[in-house]
């Protein structure tokens, strides 16, 4: 019963990413969006395994061609496009922000240090990956698709953090998943009740 409470919940959240997450601003290739709050909140809310599948579904509900990506865009072409190194990015920043985050132990500094690594392996995909697809310098791809989002994506994992550590006491009952038990100091990979 616990399990399917947790698949619940990372459904849930892929079903919050998937309907918030297309919405955005074009300023450029890359728009601002508020998928990097919403998978950032997934992780520290449901911890590095459940956050992760909740990720992976929504990235597979885009690739399959709902309008689930920024600008209500889907597809393959969509997600390897100029803009396609920073969703396959959200993987591997899912793992390495969601593990620090679970050995944190209830460190806010920790937590939030280990949301900026995120956000700088995001970073790094999807300069890498405009880069290649634009024909561009790396140095060209970031000023385009990094300089310009850095304050609103350090508010964005603020607000993730704050909604995240309010919301996972409450919804404690519900999963059994939490990043960060505040008594036993047990990760979502070690659930407790």
């Amino acid at each position: 019963m616990k399990n399917l409470k947790q698949l619940t919940t990372a459904a849930i959240m892929a079903a919050i990413m998937c309907i918030l997450g297309p919405l955005s601003v074009p300023i450029g290739p890359v728009p601002v969006s508020l998928t990097v709050l919403f998978v950032f909140f997934a992780i520290y809310l449901l911890g590095t395994r459940l956050g992760l599948i909740s990720y992976i579904i929504y990235l597979l509900l885009g690739l399959v061609g709902l309008p689930v990506f920024s600008g209500f865009a889907g597809g393959p072409a969509k997600l390897f496009g100029p803009t396609g190194g920073y969703l396959i990015g959200f993987i591997p920043v899912c793992i390495v922000s969601g593990l620090i985050i679970e050995k944190a132990a209830g460190k806010w500094f920790v937590e939030f240090a280990g949301m900026v690594l995120g956000l700088l392996i995001l970073y790094a995909f999807g300069t890498a990956w405009l880069a290649f697809q634009a024909h561009i310098s790396f140095g060209q791809a970031l000023a385009a698709g990094v300089i310009p989002f850095i304050v609103f994506d350090i508010i964005k994992l603020v607000i993730a953090m704050l909604l995240g550590r309010t919301l996972r006491v409450r919804l404690k009952d519900f999963t059994g998943a939490y990043i960060q038990d505040d008594k036993t100091g047990a990760g979502a990979g070690n659930i407790s009740k």
